[in-house]
């Protein structure tokens, strides 16, 4: 597998968690260097880590994460853009629990973003052996593209979110809604 491929790979790789990551920068008034290494450190690390544990898996499970991997993602994707369009519709919350789920880079919300994004990188990580990619270039290259592109995503989508104003947990729930939705079309439709 040469590395172009690879590249290619990484990038159709990562817009999923860019398109996640764009939906963070809609969510905050001005992005922050925590910001930025959450988003590159959970996405990417997961994006890199997560076709490491399909290769190593892949021999005994990857049929089963196949047959199941979109149905994964559309169940958390639409889990957590339903909770977002409850959040931005109901405005009787208690503080302690609004604080608590108002912080679009809360650890567990972001690492279930992460794995949610990641799992399509699981299932190609039980094909790379059969591709003879080199693992650790293959690795470095997923998680470095995807990484980038979610820092990109980010400020993409503050930039996006400073012209529309306030209440986008709407529009980031939808778009959370709509990427779990494609990915089931897709994978339902191949």
């Amino acid at each position: 597998m040469s590395f172009a491929s690879i590249l290619v790979l990484s990038i159709g790789l990562a817009m999923d968690a860019t398109a996640v990551s764009a939906t963070r920068g809609l969510a905050v008034p001005r992005i922050r260097l925590r910001h930025v290494a959450m988003v590159a450190l959970f996405f990417g690390g997961s994006q890199a880590l997560m076709p490491l544990v399909g290769w190593i898996v892949g021999a005994q499970l990857g049929s089963v994460v196949e047959r199941w991997d979109h149905w994964i993602a559309f169940g958390l994707l639409g889990l957590i853009g339903a909770n977002m369009l409850r959040e931005a519709w109901s405005g009787d919350e208690d503080e302690d629990d609004e604080e608590e789920e108002a912080d679009p880079f809360g650890l567990r919300l972001m690492l279930v973003l992460a794995v949610a994004t990641s799992i399509d990188a699981l299932a190609v990580g039980v094909t790379l052996p059969m591709l003879h990619a080199p693992i650790v270039l293959t690795l470095l290259t997923i998680g470095i593209t995807t990484a980038a592109l979610s820092v990109a995503g980010l400020y993409a989508g503050r930039r996006f979110g400073a012209m529309l104003g306030s209440r986008l947990d709407v529009v980031g729930g939808l778009v959370l809604i709509g990427l779990g939705t494609k990915i089931l079309i897709e994978h339902l439709g191949a």
